[in-house]
């Protein structure tokens, strides 16, 4: 890319430098106030524009359970986030086991972890497990709200009920078969009942002191500025007892201001450092990590109606994108993408390599008659896993528009695009929507595109539908062999990219920077990181 539209793109407002010496100056008083000097304290600068909610289901994305429901709450299989050298997989949290009862495919048995007190003293056992799944699917349940039940639908949506077998143990009935089915898990995180029920199941009281089981304790919270958590000395995974007294989250939204204040020392750690950014990170001896993951930065397509329900015009957008390009306009801190998986992961397979040919787009686009092609899609200024999305979109535009298309975003809060995505393309305007997937788990990728998941009861946000695809879903989801679902999962992601399904652009690469002070970050590859084995080391 030519260096001067990139530092046109990448700085549009002002230097770095000048940035920095501005907002070095006025980045957010309260970081400075806070607990006592002689306590560790681990101050983390988010990309969120407030506080993720911490009632239990975080909005905010997934960086809302990364840094807010991860460490205020358990769930019951939990992601192991030890290495930095392998895929995560599933481990046991606040359940011990989990299997399908041999004789009815829509019953799953859990045997829950005993002696596990919540932060309020309140006992973990099955009562609890019955309780916290109650309020997210049934609407009868006192403490059930529909923002918790919204979040949580494209996990819950195929359970039935849930029934206590003893004390600990539990038994949760599915709708459908679903071989799958403990991969929700991670994502659905158990509040005390006790807790709630002492603020009335009012969570707006419960708010104000919350209790989970999860490795920090609620300390305070002031709304766009801070939240505050100390470490549960009582954390029933002594390996996983934080090994710094606090923690203070901090949204920043501004990437300039996330530099500035790290540059500053008014926090220890941020992330998604702007690529432009780097060089002066790296001088001023901030620590620069990155890794591969499952993480990529598409358009999500709507293939129900508009000019995208023709896959010659889905076809065109990919073979128009130049994936190096932006990947240089990230400074590297990416990878070309062009598919949902990303090639390291073992669900691959062989899909079609969308290359950069614009002759084959404008051809594409002439053939479909739709030259030239108008679209309109949802885009956000920051947000969980976005990347660097206002310049990221410049560019995409840049070139879709070089091989025929006329392109028009609607820019949102990345709260309104999450509304958006979860409610489904039929009440939008949009031809497509930039939204970044960072939960590539065989599950989530299943229903992502089967009809029957189309949005709002799903993640099939663009309603794509194909017969074939259902029916090989179907049968994956049916299957308890792995042998069996695993290869259906790679043919179907790569008829999905075969068919353009999505216009694919980048995967991310992570990228975070800490002060030097910051030791113990272990980068797993995942969205999720598990930030409690990081020390900082005094000033």
């Amino acid at each position: 890319m030519d260096r001067s539209r990139k530092s046109a793109r990448l700085k549009k407002s002002a230097s770095l430098k000048s940035a920095v010496l501005g907002l070095a100056l006025v980045v957010i008083a309260a970081v400075t106030s806070g607990p006592a000097a002689a306590q560790s304290v681990l101050r983390i600068a988010m990309t969120a524009a407030d506080i993720p909610d911490w009632r239990g289901q975080p909005d905010q994305g997934f960086e809302g359970n990364r840094f807010v429901a991860f460490s205020l709450y358990d769930t019951l299989i939990e992601w192991d986030l030890s290495s930095r050298d392998k895929e995560v997989g599933l481990r046991p949290g606040l359940a011990t086991s989990w299997a399908i009862d041999p004789n009815d495919h829509k019953k799953w048995i859990f045997d829950l972890r005993e002696g596990v007190k919540f932060h309020d003293g309140c006992d973990w056992n099955a009562a609890a497990a019955v309780w916290n799944f109650e309020r997210l699917i049934s609407d009868k349940h006192p403490a059930f709200t529909i923002y918790n039940f919204g979040r949580a639908r494209s996990r819950t949506n195929n359970i039935d009920r849930i029934e206590k077998i003893s004390d600990y143990q539990v038994a949760f009935y599915t709708k459908s078969p679903e071989s799958l089915f403990h991969f929700n898990m991670p994502f659905l995180f158990m509040l005390s009942p006790c807790a709630v029920e002492k603020a009335g199941n009012n969570l707006d009281v419960f708010a104000k002191n919350p209790a989970g089981t999860g490795p920090y304790k609620f300390v305070s919270a002031v709304p766009r500025e801070r939240l505050e958590l100390a470490k549960n000395e009582g954390y029933w995974d002594k390996n996983r007892i934080p090994k710094h007294d606090r923690l203070v989250l901090l949204p920043m939204p501004e990437a300039t201001t996330r530099v500035a204040a790290l540059l500053s020392g008014q926090v220890d750690f941020i992330e998604a450092p702007p690529p432009d950014a780097i060089p002066a990170l790296k001088a001023a001896k901030m620590q620069i990590v990155t890794n591969i993951y499952p993480h990529t930065w598409p358009y999500i397509l709507n293939v129900a109606r508009g000019p995208f329900k023709d896959i010659r015009v889905r076809q065109a957008a990919n073979w128009a994108v130049n994936r190096p390009e932006m990947v240089d306009l990230l400074s590297g801190l990416a990878q070309p993408s062009s598919g949902i998986y990303v090639p390291q992961q073992k669900y691959y397979g062989k899909p079609v390599e969308y290359g950069f040919d614009q002759k084959k787009a404008t051809a594409l686009l002439k053939e479909a008659g739709c030259y030239p092609c108008e679209i309109m899609i949802g885009i956000s200024t920051s947000g969980s896993g976005q990347m660097q999305p206002l310049p990221m979109n410049e560019l995409v535009k840049e070139q879709l528009e070089a091989v025929g298309f006329k392109v028009k975003f609607d820019t949102v809060d990345w709260n309104t695009l999450l509304d958006v995505y979860f409610k489904g393309q039929e009440k939008f305007p949009y031809d497509g929507v930039n939204f970044s997937s960072g939960a590539t788990d065989p599950l989530n990728f299943l229903k992502g595109s089967m009809t029957k998941y189309k949005g709002p009861v799903g993640t099939n946000w663009g309603w794509y539908s194909n017969p074939k695809v259902d029916e090989l879903a179907e049968k994956a989801l049916d299957s308890f062999d792995p042998n069996v679902w695993e290869p259906i999962v790679t043919q179907i992601h790569e008829i999905l990219v075969n068919e353009a399904r999505n216009l694919f652009i980048v995967s991310d690469l992570n990228p975070r920077a800490m002060s030097p002070r910051v030791k113990g970050f272990v980068q797993a590859q995942s969205w999720f990181q598990d930030i409690t084995p990081i020390t900082v080391d005094p000033k």
